[in-house]
């Protein structure tokens, strides 16, 4: 469901009335005459249309996370905020950007809408911008063939899809000067080469078994997500191109899995 262009057909239509009214059908009305409901519906919802557009387009979206690929920053569940204007205003429904204000990060969560199916929207983390060269190898991240720093903290236990415990190794990984918390499953390889898809630039990657070495392209950035062993991300189907990010995650409003989560950052 195409929610901001719902909301943009609303605010046309409701507005359009508004407008309507104002200059032509009230003229014709006598003083005392009750507006009719096709006018004073449309005309009482206007307002609220056009402050939720406002701030959902230009200031703040809020998001549900629906998968696992993000724990442990992450959990199924969790309600989170988006700034949607901390990388550029855009215009919304065609998320053409109007107005340079800051660049992606590393280590920075970005919402972005699905390259393979633009109508979905992703969460991950960035680990590339545009001009790295990125390699995974052992489980070990690598940017510009300066091993990132990993710290292990000790184990990390979820229950996947209410059926299983899953066992992991959780590590504080340090992109950016604060750090952020990833989770490994020595068991699983740390790249299943039967998944990965065709996709644009692929020629900029180099595959070999259970590692990659990628460099990223203009305008594009790579992500993975903090569960590495459970998520689909650039590894599998490549690089974000820049038209398509929505937004930077900057906290969790509401989570029914733990209430002390509710209004923690985003780290």
């Amino acid at each position: 469901m195409n929610f901001p262009l719902i909301m943009l057909i609303l605010l046309v239509v409701t507005g359009g009335i508004w407008l309507l009214d104002h200059f032509m059908l009230r003229r014709n009305r006598a003083p005392d005459t009750r507006e009719p409901w096709w006018v004073e519906y449309p005309k009482s919802f206007f307002p609220v249309i056009l402050i939720v557009f406002g701030l959902r387009s230009f200031l703040v979206e809020p998001f549900k996370i629906p998968s696992g690929s993000m724990i442990p920053t992450l959990l199924v569940g969790d309600f989170i905020l988006v700034n949607k204007y901390t990388y550029g205003i855009r215009l919304p429904v065609i998320n053409l950007k109007i107005m340079e204000v800051n660049e992606p990060k590393r280590g920075e969560v970005m919402v972005f809408r699905y390259p393979e199916n633009p109508s979905m929207d992703y969460i991950k983390r960035i680990v590339g911008l545009p001009g790295d060269s990125i390699t995974y190898r052992n489980k070990q991240l690598i940017v510009n063939d300066i091993p990132v720093k990993m710290e292990s903290v000790g184990e990390y236990t979820y229950i996947e899809s209410g059926l299983s415990y899953v066992y992991n190794q959780k590590l504080i990984e340090s992109l950016n000067e604060r750090g952020h918390a990833i989770i490994i499953n020595p068991d699983v390889p740390g790249l299943q080469i039967s998944g990965v898809r065709p996709f644009p630039f692929r020629e900029n990657c180099t595959y070999h078994y259970s590692e990659f070495t990628c460099t990223v392209p203009a305008g594009n950035y790579f992500t993975m997500g903090d569960n590495r062993d459970s998520s689909s991300d650039s590894r599998y189907w490549g690089f974000v191109p820049e038209h398509n990010i929505v937004g930077k995650a900057f906290m969790i409003w509401w989570s029914f899995s733990d209430f002390k989560r509710i209004g923690l950052s985003i780290e």
